[in-house]
Parts: C-alpha cells; structure tokens; sequence
C-alpha cells in the first residue's frame, strides 16, 4: 500500500470498529463530530446527522448506518490490501474519503459535507429527508452520494418497491386437502411467473438498467399436518428511471391478481442527470460511467429539485455481505480523482 492508501485505510478501519447497524448511529457520529473538530471544520449536528459547511455549489454525501452484522463476519482489520469490516465498502471507506479531502483542500474549493442516518431501512425513515425538508443544506448545483461504485460514476437509480402480497385459503387436516384450500399452493402460479421471468432492460440513454421482480421472504402454515390457511410473501420490485410509483404500483397488482396487496415502503427512482456541467467534469477525468442499479439518495435529492450522482471507492459486490470489505488502493484512487475534480 502507498501511503495515501495506508492512511486512508486506517481511517476506515477506525470507522469499521464503530458498529453503526441502522438506528444505532450516536457513537459514530458522536466520533465524527470530534474529528471533524479537531480538523477545525466546524461541524454542525443535528440529532445523529453531520453538516459541514464548504465553499462551493457541491456536497460529498454519506450515511452513517449500515446493515446489521452477520454471522460470519470477522473483526474489522485490514489485511491483504483490503479493509474488512461492517460498512468498509457501503460506505464508511467513502466517509473516510471525504473527511480527509475537506481537511486537506483549500477553503475556497472545500465541499460541503452531509453525513446522515437510517439510510439502510424505509423511504419515510430516511434521515436525509428532513433535512432537505427544513432547508438544512444550502443549495446545491451537484451532489455526489459517496456509494459502493468501484470509483465509476453511475448515474440515477432504480425505484425500489416493497409489498406484502397475501394468499388466503382454509384450513383442514393435510390427511382430508379437499375439506379445505391450500394458500401456499394458491401462489404457485405467481411464483413460477416470477422464476420464469427475465430481467427487462430499460435504456436511458447511452444507460441500461433492469426492471426485476424478486420474493425476497415468504412464510405460512400452522403445523405440519395442517392446510395453510395463510401464505405471505415480502416482494421486492425494482424499476427504471421514468416509471412512477403509480405505475410500479399497479405492475405489482397486475401481478399479484386477486392476492391481497399491502405496499410498505415506496422509493422513487432517479433520473441521471448527465447533462449537468459539473458532471461532465468528473467524466472528463476518464471514470467509467455506468447506471446505478440500486437505489440511492440520488432519487431523493432529484425529488427535491437537486441533481445527484453515485460515486465511491466502495465495491457494489461487498455491500451487504459477509465480511465485507474495500480495497485500500481504491481509496486513494478515488481521493485523488475527487481532489481533481473539486481543483478543476
């Protein structure tokens, strides 16, 4: 490792040691408001979010929280030129990118810095929103969401879409079925649709992103020798810039036929914004530019009149895994491609 990317990889494995599962934010902000101190940026808090102040149209932005630990992740280290632990990749490497970028940059190009909470869980829990809401964070001409992007810039995001669909059916002894009707079996036909069904490509663009339907839970039945009278399954619907959550909303109906449909959680997609000048700055530096297949906060900034893109050190395929982890050298990649750009 050089000693750009030693330096920054420590920083991340500090951040790492901090467990930060949604929700259970105060302690690492509580450790980077005092950082951020110490580097005299003069952060301003407000709950468990973080804004610091710059001198330019742009912010850097970056949740705090991550997914839950899981069984089989190993302790935060860095070994082999990566840094392993909770969050290296989704995005506390990306955090740790843009704290050592506003100490180091001149006054009149330092960013904005926006750090915030309870990204991993629902749309409406989100603590990005409020503050966007209460005119929190001054106006913007581009913000760049520091997610897992292996230094590609990506533009937009998926929608994403999350319902409850529930069969209902009678109970009977499992000896006697005809005495009664069999939920699980009622959803045979909507899950070999699903198992059946390819990825549809939606183009934007010189951009590709893919429409895909997936059961991501499912459970029923009272006991082994009973008929479900009940089976209920958690589907999770991704779709393309340029569709509302009106017309994904009725995609999942469409689907779910008579099931009874419950929507929990609705995240719009966002449009890429590839025609905003301070975008065509960063690609000029010769990144790669993809689309975002996830969703992001990008969806939210374009929601509030705001252009966004994706782009970090993180690698998309760790986010959420076991043992996850970011490679040190993508660090200092992605430092000194941010260090150009905000020089330009």
């Amino acid at each position: 490792m050089t000693g750009l990317s030693e330096h920054l990889a420590s920083e991340t494995l500090a951040l790492c040691r901090i467990p930060s599962p949604i929700g259970q934010e105060q302690s690492i902000c509580d450790h980077l408001e005092q950082v951020l101190q110490v580097k005299g940026l003069a952060p301003r808090r407000e709950g468990n979010c973080l804004l610091v102040p710059g001198a330019t149209r742009i912010a850097l932005v970056g949740h705090l929280d991550t997914v839950p630990a899981f069984p089989g992740d190993g302790p935060p280290r860095i070994d082999g030129g990566r840094v392993y632990g909770k969050g290296a990749s989704d995005m506390k490497g990306g955090i740790a990118v843009a704290v050592m970028l506003l100490s180091e940059l001149p006054a009149d190009h330092r960013p904005h810095l926006i750090l915030y909470d309870r990204e991993e869980g629902p749309y409406a829990e989100n603590g990005l929103e409020p503050l966007l809401q209460r005119g929190a964070i001054p106006a913007l001409d581009l913000a760049v969401c520091l997610e897992p992007t292996s230094n590609a810039l990506q533009l937009g995001c998926v929608g994403s879409l999350h319902a409850t669909i529930r069969f209902h059916g009678r109970s009977a002894h499992s000896a006697r079925p005809w005495e009664g009707e069999n939920a699980v079996h009622r959803a045979g036909k909507l899950l070999a649709s699903l198992a059946g069904t390819e990825r549809r490509a939606i183009r934007q663009g010189d951009l590709t992103y893919y429409e895909v339907a997936q059961v991501t839970s499912a459970h029923g039945g009272r006991a082994r020798n009973v008929v479900p009278d009940l089976f209920e399954m958690n589907l999770n619907y991704r779709f393309a810039p340029g569709t509302s959550i009106e017309q994904a909303k009725r995609r999942v109906l469409d689907l779910a036929g008579d099931a009874e449909t419950i929507f929990t959680d609705l995240s719009p997609s966002g449009m890429p914004c590839a025609a905003n000048p301070l975008v065509g700055r960063l690609r000029a530096l010769g990144v790669d530019v993809e689309a975002k297949q996830a969703w992001t906060d990008v969806a939210r900034f374009g929601a509030h009149g705001v252009d966004a893109v994706n782009f970090g050190p993180g690698n998309p395929a760790q986010a959420h895994q076991v043992d996850e982890w970011c490679d040190a050298q993508a660090l200092a990649t992605a430092f000194e491609l941010l260090r150009r750009w905000l020089l330009a």
